[in-house]
């Protein structure tokens, strides 16, 4: 019998959005995350489970082998900068922009501001690319309070709608870049179960075609 695959992904966005791809590859899992407290999760096919695990753990679970593929954001991979990882496919999916944000009217070209992120490498690189100093504060969620109670000048984060900034009073300043998400392969899998895994990478590039022509 086959080894079985095992493709990591996270629950949210990201999961509900790879749902469809999955299901265009005839893949469909046994239980839903958020109505099942399994981490590991069957699917229809004998040769593929998912592994539910964070976003930001992704990359980690699929280049120490943990998982043979994953489903994670560019921000999260650019963030990891994991050099064992095979990066094929962009999926198209839960696309946002990494943004600098603050308040309405403030500058983003003071001499030293102080930034409130998760991602504090590329918020780093960032502002060194542009020959900018920058005091960054590390926090892991609810960015936009930094501001309001003083403790940072701007934020990095993920924006998509850009409401919960406006409700926040804050607004986005300047685009990092464009996110989206993608799929990622542990190399030494990809040796080892190159045909398999190369038929998954092939489905679903059809998959992600089929869902941007629709």
């Amino acid at each position: 019998m086959s080894r079985t695959l095992t493709l990591a992904l996270s629950k949210g966005r990201i999961f509900e959005e790879t749902l469809p791809l999955l299901a265009r590859c005839g893949i469909e899992p046994q239980e839903h995350p958020e109505s099942s407290r399994k981490l590991i999760i069957g699917t229809n096919r004998e040769d593929l489970r998912l592994l539910i695990v964070r976003a930001s753990d992704v990359p980690t679970y699929v280049e120490y082998g943990g998982a043979d593929l994953g489903v994670a954001g560019r921000d999260v991979l650019l963030e990891y900068g994991g050099a064992g990882l095979y990066d094929p496919l962009d999926l198209g999916i839960a696309r946002c922009r990494l943004m600098v944000a603050g308040p309405c009217g403030a500058r983003v070209d003071l001499p030293r501001p102080r930034v409130a992120t998760k991602f504090v490498e590329l918020t780093r690189q960032y502002f060194a690319a542009q020959g900018r100093q920058a005091e960054i504060i590390k926090l892991y969620g609810s960015m936009e309070l930094a501001p309001l109670v003083g403790m940072a000048d701007l934020i990095v984060d993920l924006v998509d709608t850009g409401n919960t900034l406006r409700a926040n009073g804050l607004e986005p300043l300047e685009t990092i870049t464009q996110i989206s998400s993608r799929l990622v392969v542990n190399k030494a899998a990809l040796k080892r179960e190159h045909r398999r895994i190369g038929a998954l990478i092939d489905d679903l590039a059809a998959a992600a075609a089929a869902g941007r022509a629709a």
